[in-house]
């Protein structure tokens, strides 16, 4: 007599953790899309920072005008790129500071100088920030990426209609410095 009550009471159950799967796996995927956008906000700010740093060096008169001419060029790019473009632009950036502080005692000259230790340390500090943040942010994307890749997450449409990031390749090897 009982055991239709034991069926739909099983049958509850099984739905019940089946609903509580799905939605521990909607916030899991959710959880990684708010890491992946904090990620690229660190990202951008860390960028920005690099292009200030060095929009302050070439503005110092520590410099050359012709190299300053080069760093405020590439730091102005880097800053005003769109978004199809930015990552070349960042990469210019990058490879126009390394360019720079690779001249033979360019960055002992500065750093003999003394006025430009402080410049020199934010700028390092800077770009050093950069390549952390950006892998990071590629974490990010990398997890997130392969959570959506999931037969549950495709067949339930638990992404809704969050785009898939994108990972953000750039050159950021800092300079010697």
């Amino acid at each position: 007599m009982y055991d239709w009550i034991i069926d739909v009471l099983f049958w509850v159950a099984v739905v019940f953790l089946v609903g509580v799967y799905v939605s521990w796996r909607a916030t899991r995927l959710d959880r990684l899309h708010v890491r992946v956008e904090t990620a690229r906000a660190a990202l951008d700010a860390a960028l920005v920072r690099r292009a200030a740093a060095t929009l302050e060096l070439a503005a110092s008169r520590l410099l050359d005008p012709a190299t300053s001419l080069v760093l405020a060029t590439a730091a102005h790019e880097a800053r005003t790129a769109g978004a199809d473009h930015r990552e070349f632009a960042e990469s210019d950036l990058s490879r126009a500071l390394r360019a720079v502080f690779d001249q033979p005692g360019f960055a002992g000259a500065l750093a003999d100088s003394g006025a430009g230790e402080g410049v020199l340390d934010e700028l390092s500090a800077a770009a050093a920030k950069v390549a952390y943040a950006r892998r990071f942010y590629n974490d990010a994307v990398s997890q997130a990426r392969i959570a959506r890749r999931k037969l549950l997450i495709r067949v339930l449409p638990l992404a809704g209609r969050a785009p898939l990031p994108d990972f953000f390749e750039i050159d950021d090897d800092p300079p010697e410095i």
